[in-house]
């Protein structure tokens, strides 16, 4: 808690807090009580409870910052009456209730004449943006809107905050045009919309915001062609505008920006060919045109691009011969799945029949890691790789509903495994056997069968249960169905099979519990994952119609991707929730088993029906496994102590006793020493007594390696991991926030990583 008396002291004018760990809320009378405030950031902390109307008689603050608490009900409308208020900040809160009237402050503070930065971010703001925003301080910079619920169209009369150097309104739900007004905009830098439902064409006059640098309009329903003016934004180092309908040829003026570090145009219906303008990214560092309809050659000339390190091509209609050197060597850096008229290469892993005529033709590809100092192309990067790994295998077939799931024989499948041989069997389960199969040799389709053993009982309804599960949803982190067999074998018995898109790495319960211990998984790829999981289950639980309950949450239930991608898999026990009260709707092969030993809910244990805080509890233990190494069934859990009590009594003083010993490996082998005074001065914030202190001091001298921003990202997801397995369900965290707070820390330790990947003078 704050101590009570510090509001007391009348001639306070700072009030800086930012960065621990105080709880409680903030007095009601706290404005009256310290009248000559000027500046309050009392931000990253764990306060409750509204924001107090009476800041507004302290009217001399100018700044206020409460962000990254857990603030909830309305931003007071008497913010307006501070004249000199320049910073406010309130993101990464829970204020609002997504209904009409959340927006409704901002109309007060048009008499904030000096209002430079307003970050509303990450909150539960509904209703729709105001035309009073425009009506602002005409000295505002920065606008941020991002990660609500804020619907109808962006209003037109944006144009008029001229002075606007960043404007994100991204992962909302605006509708509509892009107003043309942007483009008055003449001093922006960086343009944030993607995760809307924005419809129409791109704006030509964008061209004219010759400013910007960053320009994110992905995951809209955007169309038409790309403006060939967008190649007058001579600085820009990132443009993201995949995962929209847009078509046409790639305007050589936007791909030959040679500012450009990162361009991903995946996912839409472009054409033509790659323009040899390509050459021109002296900088790039990512390009990613995957899943379009390009055709013709892969140009030579982007031997050229010297930086680059990721290159997607997959998804196209490329033909001719695959260069031979520099990425084209390397399966993890470049990705071709798709392009079935491509021929020829070195690497027997892109699985390309020979070209019927060798060209000589030499291929200057040379990829490297060279990384331009400066901070705006770390934030590139960052954001590039928050964007990751987007390499996708095409499915074979699939459908919407389980009576139409294209069908394969029993003899296909049989021969596809070599009559089910155990040396194709790559996994067991309670309801089946999984084999690995190619289906068409001459496509060298891969997959996974997983072959129903019809004598459990319970099998075949878990059968129909997946298919239902199955049926409608499609995620990037979802194991992709690609078709089914219901038949009868050689000898006349029913047989029935799932087979799905097959996962060359394994599942994460072999990753984690590895007996060569040969590899192991780093930090980076453990976040990644959790990140990805975590994605999948909102998914499930708020995204697809119905809603799904998984139900069996555990590592062998995730498998990951040629990239390491995580998809979670195994939807036998899955929990269709029902959107009418009819119980006749709501389908379930639970029978009386909800999940397994050690990760099901403990509530299970007394009939409660299956639900999300359910899934969210075996997330919860998932997560902690992960980072523990140890399986919530482990032989040192006797005498009532589980995963979660061995996790919770370790924080915070002892957080190196109980990270998983492989991870502390690759954390010794690749993380930069820190000084011994930065150790010290961020372990001895926000403890409860020197003795804490002194303890989580200890564990990182022993561990001089280890930079404390590693530490912190760790310690972040254990409390995520603890705050999922709360042993009551409602005071578990849901789906969506965790995939917030993941993502939170997934960007910040991203930036550790470039940032130690930079060049030093």
């Amino acid at each position: 808690m704050i101590p009570p008396s510090l509001f007391n002291i009348s001639s306070m004018e700072s009030f800086i807090l930012t960065s621990n760990k105080f709880k409680g809320s903030i007095p009601p009378a706290i404005g009256l009580n310290m009248p000559h405030l000027i500046e309050v950031y009392v931000g990253g902390n764990e306060l409750f409870g509204q924001i107090p109307s009476s800041f507004s008689n302290a009217s001399q603050i100018n700044v206020l910052d409460v962000g990254d608490n857990n603030f909830v009900g309305q931003v007071p409308k008497c913010f307006g009456d501070l004249p000199d208020l320049q910073w406010l900040s309130v993101s990464e809160n829970y204020l609002g209730s997504f209904s009409a009237n959340d927006l409704d402050f901002i109309t007060s503070l048009v008499n904030c004449s000096k209002l430079d930065t307003l970050d509303m971010g990450s909150n539960n703001f509904g209703g729709v943006l105001p035309n009073s925003v425009a009506n602002l301080s005409t000295q505002l910079t920065a606008i941020f809107f991002e990660g609500n619920q804020i619907s109808g169209v962006i209003p037109e009369t944006l144009g008029n905050l001229n002075s606007l150097i960043a404007l994100g309104l991204e992962y909302n739900l605006f509708r509509g045009a892009i107003p043309t007004s942007i483009a008055k905009l003449q001093k922006l830098q960086a343009l944030a919309f993607q995760g809307n439902r924005l419809s129409g064409r791109i704006p030509s006059s964008i061209g004219n915001l010759t400013q910007l640098y960053l320009l994110n309009l992905s995951a809209n329903h955007l169309e038409g062609n790309i403006p060939p003016s967008i190649g007058n934004c001579q600085p820009l180092q990132k443009l993201d505008i995949s995962h929209n309908r847009l078509s046409g040829d790639i305007p050589p003026h936007v791909i030959g920006l040679s500012s450009l570090v990162s361009l991903s145009l995946s996912r839409n219906s472009l054409t033509g060919n790659l323009p040899v303008e390509v050459g021109k990214l002296k900088n790039i560092f990512s390009l990613d045109i995957s899943e379009n309809n390009f055709t013709g050659e892969i140009p030579e000339v982007i031997g050229d691009c010297m930086s680059l390190e990721l290159l997607y091509l997959q998804g196209n209609l490329f033909q001719g011969e695959v260069p031979k050197e520099g990425a084209f060597r390397n399966t993890s850096a470049t990705s071709l799945v798709g392009n079935s008229k491509l021929c020829g290469g070195d690497v027997s892993e892109f699985q390309l029949p020979a070209c019927p005529i060798r060209k000589q033709r030499i291929f200057k590809l040379k990829f490297t890691i060279s990384l331009v100092a400066g901070c705006s192309f770390v934030f590139a990067v960052l954001l590039t790789l928050y964007w990751r790994r987007k390499s996708r295998k095409k499915p074979l077939a699939v459908d919407s509903s389980i009576n139409f799931f294209p069908e394969v024989s029993y003899k296909t499948l049989h021969q596809a495994t070599g009559g089910f041989s155990p040396s194709t069997l790559i996994g067991s389960g309670s309801f089946g056997s999984v084999y690995k199969g190619i289906l068409d040799h001459r496509e060298k389709n891969v997959v996974a069968m997983k072959v129903i053993n019809l004598q459990q009982r319970g099998a075949s309804k878990s059968f129909t249960v997946e298919c239902k599960a199955l049926r409608n949803i499609r995620h990037r982190n979802l194991v992709k169905i690609l078709t089914c067999c219901s038949s009868m074998d050689y000898n006349g018995t029913e047989f029935k099979a799932l087979i799905f898109e097959y996962m060359s790495n394994g599942s994460l319960e072999e990753w984690l519990h590895r007996e060569n211990g040969s590899m192991s998984l780093t930090l980076l790829q453990r976040l990644n994952i959790v990140v990805d999981v975590a994605s999948a289950l909102c998914y499930l639980h708020d995204h697809c119609e119905p809603p799904i309950i998984h139900c069996d949450m555990k590592p062998s239930n995730v498998l990951l991707d040629d990239d390491m991608v995580a998809h979670v898999g195994d939807f036998g026990l899955a929990r269709l929730i029902s959107t009418t009260t009819e119980s006749s709707q709501t389908q379930s092969s639970t029978i009386g088993i909800k999940g397994t030993i050690g990760y099901a809910a403990p509530e299970y244990a007394s009939g409660v029906e299956a639900s999300r805080q359910g899934d969210v509890y075996s997330y919860g233990i998932l997560v902690l496994e992960m980072f523990t190494g140890r399986r919530p069934t482990d032989e040192m859990f006797i005498d009532g102590l589980k995963l979660r009590d061995f996790v919770k009594m370790a924080l915070p003083g002892r957080l190196v006793q109980i990270v998983d010993a492989a991870l502390l490996a690759t954390l010794e082998e690749t993380a930069p020493t820190a000084t011994a005074g930065n150790e010290v001065n961020y372990m001895r914030r926000g403890h409860n007594n020197e003795i804490e202190a002194e303890e989580e001091n200890r564990d990182y001298e022993n561990l001089s390696k280890m930079d404390t921003s590693v530490w912190k990202c760790i310690h972040s997801i254990f409390e995520i991991g603890l705050a999922c397995s709360e042993e009551s369900p409602k005071n578990r965290m849901c789906m969506e926030n965790v995939l917030r707070d993941l993502h939170r820390i997934q960007i910040a330790y991203i930036g550790v990583v470039i940032n130690r990947e930079r060049p030093r003078r």
